[in-house]
């Protein structure tokens, strides 16, 4: 085998043209060696390969380079890319490089009379993440796409946040539970937008049974639910409320107070709890005879006590679902064993009050936010006469306070927005209302 050794290879004066070989030879390049193409090459057939042009992002209308690839932004507006003279092998891709192209589509327009798959006319790529590869083939089909894909692999970040009395983990979900006012911090979204809208619980405060004699239980504070569209846990019948999406700020945290026993006026109404555009109103309390004898609105209604109290109304402000029910009525008599109304729960309405049973207070809603299956939300009973043989209606579940003649009465528990339970007769009193509570829960992994 002989060997010529030079640095360099020069076409003669005016020639133009160094041919190697003759039609047929072969030319063999060793392991190891390396050929860099520092100009333009021809006739090499790059079907199935590109030179990606990562250093020339396209963010405007551009005439594509046969054997290039090409990066193109379209987060601004529709851009078009212009394909160049076609020659059998000629080969060009493109790719979304910010995932717009549902938003803004990528227009392709053949060169003058040329076709794309067999038609003169523009193609259209409108798939986030889409990419496509063209291959020159002849003038009957003109450039045809032989490579594409309608996603794009991307790295996911997930939504990171701080805040809550208790943090928990369930799966791949954490769950900020707020038992008294804070903040919820987002520090960071999701990649993917349907995981920025989060799940959450909002209950308001439970109201005050009435005062001072057999009187209606309090109402259950608003108990207002959504679940995100990524979520799984089993949730509430009330589920429904608004979607929030949460962006990187804080979100002041608002946890509602029950309503408080005053003396000697009737018992008071809950505060409101608050996430975000998300407000659950606090529970009506109830009414007390002479005192006045009607339970207040809220987000559940309080109950009304004798000397034909009515209840409150419910639902109030009006949301849908219905963030709560209506209290119970009082009957019309006022001696006797005659006893008060219920206080409207979540899913429903507060017991009538009668002779001698008083009302019990409308059941609560039961939902798997925090991972496990919770009542909250529940009315307070009625308050009876101390000759009731059947005591002061029962709480409804989910919080709601009673009264048991002939001292004793149960206020709504804590953090369940239960409604407190109504007075009986002396030397019982009312019960407070619970505090309310927000839980919000989002996928972080």
């Amino acid at each position: 085998m002989s060997e010529i050794k030079v640095n360099k290879i020069s076409p003669r004066t005016n020639c133009g043209t160094v041919t190697l070989g003759d039609s047929g030879d072969s030319f063999v390049i060793p392991a190891g060696a390396t050929i860099t193409n520092n100009g333009t090459q021809t006739g090499f057939g790059r079907e199935g390969s590109v030179d990606w042009q990562t250093s020339s992002i396209k963010t405007s209308t551009f005439t594509a380079v046969s054997g290039q690839g090409f990066f193109a932004d379209t987060s601004s507006g529709v851009i078009t890319m212009n394909l160049p003279a076609g020659t059998a092998g000629a080969i060009v891709a493109v790719a979304d490089y910010t995932r717009t192209f549902g938003t803004h589509a990528l227009t392709i327009t053949p060169n003058g009379s040329q076709k794309i798959g067999g038609t003169n006319a523009s193609a259209t790529l409108n798939t986030n993440g889409e990419a496509a590869t063209f291959v020159y083939v002849d003038s009957t089909e003109g450039w045809i796409n032989v490579q594409q894909t309608e996603t794009s692999v991307a790295g996911v970040t997930f939504l990171t946040a701080t805040g809550g009395n208790t943090v928990a983990t369930c799966g791949d979900f954490k769950i900020h539970t707020f038992t008294s006012p804070g903040t919820f911090c987002v520090s960071s979204i999701s990649s993917v937008p349907a995981e920025n809208t989060v799940s959450y619980l909002v209950v308001g405060g439970g109201g005050a049974g009435g005062k001072p004699d057999r009187s209606g239980g309090g109402g259950a504070g608003g108990f207002r639910e959504n679940k995100s569209p990524v979520d799984t846990y089993t949730a509430s019948p009330l589920e429904g409320s608004a979607d929030v999406a949460v962006t990187a700020t804080a979100f002041p945290i608002t946890v509602g107070a029950g309503g408080a026993v005053s003396v000697p006026a009737c018992g008071g109404s809950g505060s409101n709890s608050v996430f975000s555009t998300i407000i659950s109103a606090g529970g009506g309390a109830g009414g007390g005879y002479n005192n006045p004898t009607n339970g207040t609105p809220g987000g559940s209604g309080g109950g009304g006590s004798i000397g034909s109290g009515t209840g409150g109304t419910g639902n109030t402000p009006s949301v849908s679902p219905a963030q709560g029910k209506n209290g119970g009525c009082g009957p019309s008599g006022i001696g006797g064993p005659n006893s008060g109304g219920g206080g409207g729960g979540a899913t429903a309405v507060g017991g009538g009050g009668g002779s001698p049973a008083a009302g019990a207070g409308g059941a609560g809603a039961t939902t798997s936010i925090t991972g496990s299956p919770v009542a909250r939300a529940g009315g307070g009973g009625g308050g009876a006469c101390n000759g009731a043989a059947a005591g002061g209606g029962t709480g409804g579940g989910g919080g709601g306070g009673r009264n048991s003649p002939p001292t004793s009465t149960d206020a709504g528990t804590v953090n369940t927005g239960g409604g407190g339970g109504g007075n009986g007769t002396s030397p019982s009193t009312s019960g407070s209302g619970g505090s309310g509570i927000v839980v919000i829960r989002y996928k972080f992994q």
